[in-house]
């Protein structure tokens, strides 16, 4: 089996795990290990989103980097994926921790809908990435 970009075909779908795994598995279920608390569960938080978040770009370099490479560009939903991830990046996360911060000293916060914007953008950026992993694959060619 030859391909265009087997590396960006990789680094897509274990992109996907690590949001899956993280976003939507991690961040809830740590707050019902015994003994987390808001606090300790938020500091935790901050520390693994910051990891993924450059975890993320390592694999959204190698995406690129494999685009401009093979020369065959860069399918229409994975430029979808990168741009949230960089308004994640640049606004979205510091916000969540700039609020977390604020709750780990407990001091009061006013109702935010951040959370519910992240779990969004993770929703989009996934189906995203699937959809672009999914055409990157099915353009694969087979000799």
């Amino acid at each position: 089996m030859k391909t265009h970009q087997p590396v960006a075909i990789v680094c897509i779908f274990t992109w996907i795990g690590f949001v899956c795994a993280i976003s939507f598995l991690e961040a809830w279920l740590k707050f019902q290990a015994p003994g987390v608390t808001i606090p300790i569960g938020l500091g935790i938080g901050r520390l693994v989103f910051s990891a993924l978040n450059k975890i993320e770009w390592v694999f959204a370099v190698a995406v690129l980097g494999s685009a401009f490479l093979s020369r065959n560009g860069l399918r229409w939903p994975l430029w979808i994926a990168i741009a949230i991830l960089v308004a994640e990046t640049v606004w979205l996360l510091p916000a969540l921790d700039a609020r977390a911060e604020e709750m780990i000293h407990h001091r009061p916060v006013p109702p935010s809908r951040l959370h519910i914007m992240y779990i969004a953008m993770e929703g989009v950026k996934v189906f995203a990435l699937l959809a672009g992993g999914l055409a990157l694959f099915k353009s694969t060619r087979y000799r």
